[in-house]
């Protein structure tokens, strides 16, 4: 997997200076175009317009320094004016494009390349499972990304939850999972420098047919999900499993991502240090 997205690396980087096919992108990483994305994001620490506008930005500071006119750059990296360049470039290398062509510094952005570096094993107990389609029922908010420790406002999100709330929130239990679920989704790009919002709901998984009046509701389609089953220290063990699903096990899987909802649901809370948990990947079988 490593070798095909390289080589859509090297797709990208023939086309810094024209319009980039990210169908054809995917399609030489034998991949999805979202699963390149997130792939791209949790190998590398930065979103894929991220890195595609630091290198295009990094081409442009070299021809500047071959004495090519500011504007003519400009448009050859996709941007509409001088002008317009001109912030992008000074916001990206704190320098002007003026100031770079009058000097013998600039801000360099070398090409990335995916290698594999053997690290310290961790266990994962994972399986393939097909799930009918769900529900997930409950209360839904914006909040803040962190990797490290508790997130604040998802704390605060499951005290806001009334007993009430919690009694309706169980009856609807009618799957295997019959406890509190959290589901992440709608990440924005800055997931992986730990920037940005994503949509977090904590609630029931459920296949009942009612308006679920007063609670939020995530229509999730029939597919496969690759469960992951750990335990240890609360969250740590949980938040290491995360990192080591997309660092490891999906590159070396034969499974891709599809869009939807991550899951995740812990057991018997009373002992912190060995706390049971499941994390469910909406995935597909990759195609050879």
């Amino acid at each position: 997997m490593l070798k095909h997205m390289n080589e859509a690396l090297r797709y990208i980087e023939d086309h810094l200076d024209g319009d980039i096919d990210f169908t054809k992108v995917a399609t030489i990483a034998g991949v999805s175009e979202f699963h390149f994305r997130k792939m791209f994001s949790y190998l590398s620490g930065m979103g894929l317009s991220s890195y595609i506008r630091s290198r295009r930005l990094s081409e442009a500071a070299i021809d500047l320094q071959r004495e090519q006119r500011v504007l003519d750059v400009a448009v050859k990296y996709g941007y509409d004016s001088a002008d317009g360049f001109s912030r992008a470039f000074r916001e990206w290398s704190g320098m002007s494009p003026s100031e770079v062509k009058n000097s013998g510094r600039f801000k360099a952005f070398p090409r990335l390349t995916f290698q594999l570096t053997i690290q310290g094993g961790m266990d994962m107990e994972c399986r393939i499972a097909e799930k009918d389609a769900f529900k997930l029922v409950g209360i839904k908010k914006r909040v803040p990304i962190v990797f490290e420790g508790p997130n604040p406002e998802i704390m605060k999100m499951g005290q806001s939850i009334t007993g009430e709330q919690r009694g309706q929130l169980q009856q609807w239990r009618n799957t295997d999972v019959q406890t509190v679920v959290n589901a992440s989704l709608n990440f924005d790009d800055g997931r992986l420098e730990e920037k940005g919002q994503l949509d977090h709901l904590v609630g029931s998984i459920t296949t009942l047919e009612s308006d679920f009046e007063g609670f939020d509701i995530v229509e999730v389609p029939a597919g496969s999900w690759a469960i992951f089953s750990l335990e240890g220290p609360f969250p740590q063990k949980l938040q290491d499993t995360w990192g080591k699903i997309f660092s490891d096990w999906l590159p070396s899987s034969n499974y891709e991502l599809v869009d939807g909802p991550e899951i995740s649901f812990n057991g018997d809370m009373s002992d912190l240090q060995n706390v049971y948990s499941e994390i469910w990947i909406p995935v597909k079988k990759r195609q050879e």
